[in-house]
């Protein structure tokens, strides 16, 4: 299925860059061209990269903890 259309870019084609170490949205961009014209892939490329097991989720490596005072 196409996601992004401004680009011609397929599910298939954002899963295999994501399995391939493409595992952000800019990583994305700057492999495919995802997200880089009219935006409305957005979305939909992050819930692909979200499913993807070697992507880290929310909460595994994506943040930094606040520092603690001193």
């Amino acid at each position: 299925m196409y996601v992004c259309i401004c680009n011609g870019i397929t599910d298939k084609q954002i899963r295999a860059a994501a399995a391939g170490g493409a595992n952000t949205l800019q990583a994305l961009r700057d492999e495919l061209g995802v997200a880089s014209q009219c935006g409305g892939c957005t979305d939909h490329a992050l819930s692909l990269l979200q499913d993807n097991p070697t992507v880290p989720q929310v909460g595994e490596a994506l943040f930094y903890s606040a520092a603690s005072p001193a």
